[in-house]
């Protein structure tokens, strides 16, 4: 490839990275706010900074929000890092596979990708954070000083997308170690450094969240033990609370209340929100936030492994499969009445999501497989640092989907997008180790 033609490729990348970002604000633009990016917003106004959604959310907001205040500034940082993640990677494919460079910033345009990245969300954010941190360690293979900063750039964003999104913690060691190493994936260095980062992580999480930060514990653990005692109570047909309730309340959580899908029905939804009621609300037991609750839930486990493993089986399988939300499209204050009616574009992506809403390509599962395939298509060109870019974006975005077997409690698109995004930018660089061209050193 001559200079020329070099010269040609990288404009035409950042120029396409450039429309795109442009595309996201004429459809996007302020963003489309949701019920939790409203409570995170109310942070940054000066409300209670608690530790239920991502206290380092607020503060990133915070800085930005002087850019575009309320939900444009946070927009205006999510689709930033995201267009910068997929120009990066088309950058540094590019002497390699100028076409397929060419055509990576485009996979942002995928639907599946796209159509989330407007909507204020922390899983969005945490995911183009992440699709950057790899990309910039991918782009950083060279030698000297510069390129050592882009490595620890890249760690620290890792950092990040653990403060954002703390299960993410499973997933970060694949992504550190990563960074540090692009030129090649070392699956040795990964497992000898696992357990290491796994704890270091989580001891990040409470040194910023209540040292730094200083969040008001809400319990947000607490909902997980409330969703599994609620799973295991259906399973076992017991009662596994730590509360006695009416025979006619007992009977409805062990036939009828259980939605594999989501905690809510405990929370809020009727007819089954007199458990939260009883646990943290209305008639004082406020056993929500104490050890009644881990104990309850040890002592289920324990006594019932069958029935926890069948009521995580079932949870997991609504995620990964379900015909889950994917976008919000309903106003805050009135949710009769739609978002942005009067923008053809915005209504546009609206046709477009209506038609896949039933589709694989909505779902989790899917991109799940991909992440995996990656992995088991690069396992031995993990020293080609296009093989190793897809190994650790794959590996890492299983795990991260892996950790709802486990932690999660509701089941929206949402939860699996960073597998999208390591899905897409990630084959792309698969698809480039087929070259004979090696990688020249930036």
């Amino acid at each position: 490839m001559t200079t020329r033609h070099r010269a040609v490729t990288r404009l035409t990348i950042l120029a396409l990275a450039a429309a795109g970002f442009a595309l996201t604000l004429i459809v996007f633009y302020p963003g489309v706010m949701t019920y939790d990016a409203r409570y995170v917003y109310d942070g940054v106004t000066g409300g209670v900074v608690g530790d239920w959604q991502s206290p380092l959310m607020v503060t990133l907001w915070r800085w930005v929000d002087p850019l575009a205040p309320g939900p444009g500034s946070l927009l205006l940082l999510t689709s930033a890092l995201y267009w910068s993640g997929f120009a990066l990677v088309g950058l540094t494919l590019a002497p390699r596979a100028p076409v397929l460079a060419i055509a990576t910033p485009l996979l942002g345009l995928a639907p599946p990708a796209f159509i989330l990245l407007g909507v204020i969300w922390r899983d969005v954010l945490f995911a183009a954070t992440w699709l950057f941190a790899a990309a910039l360690a991918f782009a950083s293979r060279g030698r000297g000083g510069f390129w050592w900063t882009a490595r620890l750039t890249a760690l620290a964003l890792v950092a990040v997308g653990v403060l954002l999104r703390p299960n993410a913690l499973v997933a970060a060691p694949v992504l550190a170690v990563y960074a540090l190493a692009p030129a090649r994936l070392s699956w040795r260095r990964v497992a000898i450094a696992y357990v290491p980062l796994v704890l270091l992580a989580y001891g990040l999480i409470q040194f910023v969240y209540y040292g730094v930060l200083d969040a008001k514990r809400q319990n947000p653990l607490h909902s997980l033990l409330v969703f599994d005692l609620g799973g295991i109570t259906h399973f076992s047909g017991e009662n596994q609370f730590p509360v006695t309730w009416s025979a006619a309340q007992e009977r409805m959580l062990t036939e009828g209340c259980y939605d594999p899908s989501i905690w809510d029905v405990y929370w809020f939804r009727e007819p089954c929100r007199f458990v939260m009621d009883r646990l943290d609300r209305i008639e004082g037991e406020k056993l929500f936030g104490t050890s009644a609750i881990p104990q309850a839930w040890l002592r289920a486990v324990t006594r019932h492994p069958l029935a926890y493993l069948q009521h995580r089986a079932a949870h997991f399988r609504a995620f990964a499969t379900g015909e889950n939300l994917v976008v919000w499209f309903r106003q805050l204050e009135d949710g009769t009445r739609e978002i942005f009616p009067d923008r053809p574009a915005f209504q546009a992506l609206k046709r477009v999501h209506d038609a896949l809403k039933p589709t694989p390509l909505l779902r989790t599962w899917p991109w799940l497989v991909l992440c995996l395939g990656l992995v088991a298509a690069t396992w031995r060109r993990r020293a080609d640092p296009a093989g190793a870019y897809a190994a650790a974006a794959g590996a890492a975005a299983a795990l991260y989907v892996g950790s709802f077997a486990v932690f999660g409690v509701a089941s929206d698109f949402r939860y699996g997008y960073w597998a999208v995004l390591a899905g897409l930018s990630g084959a792309a660089a698969a698809l480039a180790t087929a070259s004979p061209r090696p990688l020249e050193a930036t």
